[in-house]
């Protein structure tokens, strides 16, 4: 089932998707006027992962190091910001914002029911639903916070967006596969793509995740309740933003022209049996900048 939030006269409800039509989980009749909200607009919390190989160890060998070996021994994720959850439509930047300003194409699951020392080999009855993630990302911000190894913080925490709806697992079961050799949990066969003013910028699989959310959800939950409600995103697909792609065109040819999103911009991440996910990134009527406070 696809599940999804909408508000309506000011009042957030509940619904699902029937043929594209959305239905109102209370009365069951079809809504025909409504405004798409995050499925989950107020999660309990919000971990991103970091699953795919392809994209960690591309993004380390763009700036000119070696594939960290920690990566194959555990998953790691990190809390992003809870209160910051955006679904379809526009998502209003800041100045420093569009300094690299920048999408992030990926999966995320909810938690359908709490536990607590989860192991891997159980985790998937634990997950409510699929949709997909973009975790938008100030480049500028991130790297100058994280040269003091803390963050990322301001450079993430302005917007995460979810969308279009929840999917439940029943949904995708033509679509499973087994995981990584070494891994457990389930995986899946989805495309994904993200296209920007129509054009496509990336392209690949979920398939393609090393680490399951199987396993990320086992370290997550040791020593930790997890919540109905709370987002865990799998990280960044390989080719899955625009550092990496810059990176590795800037390697390929010192002529490569760099892209960044910018106000006006229109961004649609598709992934196969969770739909589309289209946002507008709009610029905030202010010329206010961190960046400019340092000392």
């Amino acid at each position: 089932m696809k599940l999804v939030t909408y508000q309506i006269n000011n009042e957030e409800r509940g619904g699902k998707v029937v043929n594209e039509q959305i239905y109102d989980l209370q009365t069951n009749q079809p809504v025909y006027s409504y405004e798409l909200l995050a499925p989950v607009p107020h999660p309990t919390s919000c971990r991103d992962g970091y699953a795919f190989r392809q994209h960690v160890a591309s993004a380390r060998r763009n700036r000119g190091l070696e594939m960290i070996k920690e990566f194959d021994q555990y998953p790691i994720f990190y809390f992003t910001n809870h209160n910051a959850i955006y679904g379809p439509g526009p998502i209003y930047c800041m100045p420093d914002h569009f300094e690299k300003l920048d999408f992030e194409l990926e999966v995320a699951i909810v938690i359908g029911k709490q536990g607590r020392n989860i192991k891997a080999a159980d985790a998937d009855s634990y997950i409510k639903g699929y949709t997909i993630m973009n975790d938008l990302s100030a480049r500028t911000l991130q790297m100058e916070e994280m040269l003091l190894n803390l963050g990322p913080a301001k450079g993430k925490d302005f917007a995460t967006v979810i969308g279009p709806w929840l999917v439940t697992p029943d949904e995708l079961e033509q679509y499973k596969c087994n995981p990584k050799p070494g891994h457990v949990g389930t995986s899946y066969n989805l495309t994904m793509t993200c296209k920007v003013n129509g054009i496509e910028v990336s392209r690949g699989n979920m398939a393609d995740m090393d680490w399951t959310f199987a396993e990320i959800i086992e370290r997550a939950s040791y020593g930790c309740n997890l919540y109905p409600g709370d987002v865990i995103g799998s990280g960044t697909v390989g080719t899955g933003c625009f550092l990496e792609l810059n990176g590795t065109g800037l390697l390929n040819s010192p002529n490569y022209k760099t892209q960044w999103l910018k106000d006006g911009d229109i961004v649609e991440m598709e992934i196969t049996g969770l739909g589309t996910l289209t946002n507008t990134i709009v610029a905030e009527a202010t010329n206010w900048s961190i960046l400019k406070q340092k000392k």
